[in-house]
Order: C-alpha cells, then structure tokens, then sequence
C-alpha cells in the first residue's frame, strides 16, 4: 500500500492506495483519523490523481470526482457506498433515504454504521448523509469538519449553474 498526506482547508490528510486506486482517506482527528501501518510506503505518485482531484475539490472547482477507488467491506456496505457516491454535489439525504435507494428501507441503522466506517470519505461522500431531522450526525472527522464539508459544497454549488 502506498501513502502520501494532502494539506487541505480541513487538516492534513492521509491518502493509500494500492495501483493507482485510491482505498482510504484517513484525517486528522476523530474517530476516522489514520496514521500509515508499518509495511505502507510513502509514494505520492500512485496518489498523484487523487491528490490533483482532492486539490480542485476543495477549491471548489471540481464536484465530481473520477478516479480509481478501492471499495471495502461486506456486500450491504459496498451497496452503502455506492449509493453514497451517487449523492450530488451541495445536496444531503438521510440514512433513510439511502436505506431506501438500497432496497433495504428497515436498515436505516445499518446504513448509519455502514456510513461510519467509509474508507474513503469525501470521495465517496458520507458527509452528505444527516439525520432524519436535518441535524448533522456522527462524522468520522468530527461534526466540525462535516460542517465545514457542507459549507464549502455550499459556498460553490451557484457554480453549477
């Protein structure tokens, strides 16, 4: 696995990857923050789109991300995942919702600890899932960092027009 770190608006990230795939987003605080395993080996190449996306992203020019991603875990949360990537750019859903798009609407729950445990947040946009009630929930980055998130997506959805 090959690791390299991004400086964002929102702390240093941890990018990995393994051929040119992108497979976890690891950040600087909160229940999702990384640090790389022992065997990783620091190479900012294979990481060199995900690293450029990443940039225009959080400058607000890119609301779409393209590249290679390394989707981890059980089949329901693969299914989580993908339906997370299929969000638009500024909007939210519920995990309701999303339980929904799945086929699965009971799974409300599971969808919330599918959601959790995203590698690859961001790019696969689990800061885009709130509550049923419109508050902002669980963030593997902090609430704080989810906020910021949304605003920035706010901030530049006129863009889109």
């Amino acid at each position: 696995m090959y690791y390299c770190y991004l400086d964002t608006p929102i702390g240093e990230l941890l990018l990995a990857g393994e051929d040119e795939a992108l497979a976890m987003i690891g950040f600087p605080k909160g229940s999702m923050r990384r640090d790389p395993e022992p065997d990783w080996i620091f190479n900012e190449r294979p990481l060199a789109t995900a690293r450029k996306q990443l940039t225009e992203y959080f400058a607000g020019t890119r609301k779409e991300f393209d590249l290679p991603v390394a989707l981890s875990g059980t089949e329901f949360q693969v299914s989580v995942l993908k339906a997370l990537q299929d969000i638009p750019y500024g909007e939210t859903v519920s995990y309701g919702e999303i339980a929904k798009r799945i086929g699965r609407p009971k799974a409300v729950r599971a969808v919330g600890a599918a959601n959790g445990r995203n590698p690859i947040p961001i790019v696969v946009p689990c800061h885009r899932v709130i509550g049923s009630s419109g508050d902002l929930t669980g963030f593997g980055g902090g609430l704080d960092t989810k906020e910021a998130l949304l605003r920035l997506e706010a901030e530049h959805t006129h863009d889109l027009l």
